[in-house]
């Protein structure tokens, strides 16, 4: 669910660029209901069934759908215990179906965008970055094998299989250079055998499996700082040419892990009149990679405080969390208030404590609140 379904009618004013480029100043921003609000070019391959998954293929590109995403986010500590979040994300989107014809090099059908960012809990900042390209002339791009999605700067790749995974990401005032292990825990194929359901509309659905606990270290950089860390982090992978249905306006995205060695995916829907949609959805992975598939019925979310951004926008960035079958009741409160990402979509993500019946970290994603009062 995280990342949304980036539309190319959502991009199309900021990226037909010929350039890997930060995303400029003056550049508008778009509410996420308004951005996805319409379906993609109906040439597009949907997603209507299950499918069987191939790999290592299904970790590169899929052009012939309107849009995937690598997302990678975590919480990192130095040995001295100062704690960091941090989130990659790399996004495909397609302006038409399928590869361009390869006349030329700077010919592409497909354009790459990308977010940074690190929060600094002892220091109580949090910085991002946003940047683009075409996926022409090396400039970004997805192949297998191996595996390796980079877009300027900013990179994954790995060798024969897809970890380590090595994480390659450096900007102005911050930088990640980390490997992400494996781990013991299986990859996690989300809702009905990796399709996620999100309307009962055919085809508003994607293709959707996560690693949901990667031991990670390396270093990270703050100006000229650098940082050794160690710590864990999660790996999304999503594929789609979906929309928002006229009901939905946006979500709240929970990515949970316990110290038990449990861990829980919750995404909740939004409805325009305030409820909760009933294609929310989510899973608790058991310590030995067993799951649990989660419905809006089995999950009770409440919100306990808000953050204000400049704009007046209102997040709420405390909750609680409520599993009643499972002995769950818990309290996730941001680690830091100002998490917010001020870029072409406006959403808050950011790293979370979790407290409670459970203890343990996560992150945090809210979207589809810009313009609410």
């Amino acid at each position: 669910m995280r990342g949304g379904w980036l539309l190319p009618a959502m991009l199309s004013a900021l990226l037909l660029l010929a350039c890997d480029v930060q995303r400029p100043a003056t550049a508008p921003t778009v509410r996420v209901d308004e951005a996805m609000g319409a379906l993609p070019d109906p040439g597009f391959a949907r997603a209507f069934e299950p499918r069987q998954f191939q790999f290592p293929q299904d970790h590169g590109a899929h052009p012939d759908f309107a849009t995937e995403w690598w997302y990678l986010t975590g919480n990192l500590f130095t040995d001295n215990g100062r704690r960091f979040g941090y989130q990659l994300t790399l996004f495909r989107v397609g302006l038409r179906p399928g590869e361009a014809a390869k006349d030329s090099d700077w010919r592409s059908h497909q354009v790459y965008m990308g977010h940074l960012a690190i929060s600094d809990i002892a220091g109580t900042r949090h910085y991002s970055a946003e940047r683009f390209a075409r996926a022409a002339a090396g400039l970004a791009g997805a192949r297998v094998p191996p595996f390796e999605v980079w877009l300027g700067p900013w990179s994954l790749r790995a060798n024969d299989e897809l970890f380590p995974l090595i994480l390659e990401a450096q900007h102005d005032d911050m930088g990640l250079s980390l490997r992400l292990q494996a781990g013991d825990k299986p990859m996690v194929l989300q809702g009905e055998r990796g399709l996620s359901r999100k309307s009962a509309t055919p085809g508003n659905a994607s293709y959707y499996y996560s690693f949901t606990r990667l031991p990670t270290h390396g270093e990270l950089r703050i100006g000229d700082s650098l940082y050794r860390v160690q710590g864990d982090s999660w790996m999304d992978r999503e594929w789609s040419s979906s929309a928002l249905d006229e009901d939905q306006v946006g979500w709240d995205w929970f990515a949970l892990q316990f110290d038990d060695g449990r861990e829980l995916m919750f995404y909740q829907l939004r409805t325009r009149d305030g409820g909760v949609h009933a294609y929310s959805r989510g899973s608790l992975v058991e310590q030995d990679g067993s799951i649990h598939r989660l419905l809006p019925g089995q999950v009770t979310l409440t919100p306990l405080r808000y953050w204000q951004g400049d704009d007046g926008t209102r997040y709420p960035i405390d909750w609680r969390l409520q599993l009643a079958e499972f002995q769950l009741d818990l309290e996730v409160r941001a680690a830091l208030d100002d998490q917010l990402m001020d870029h072409t979509v406006h959403y808050w993500e950011g790293a979370v404590d979790v407290s409670g019946s459970h203890h343990g970290r996560g992150y945090l994603e809210l979207s589809g609140y810009t313009g609410k009062p």
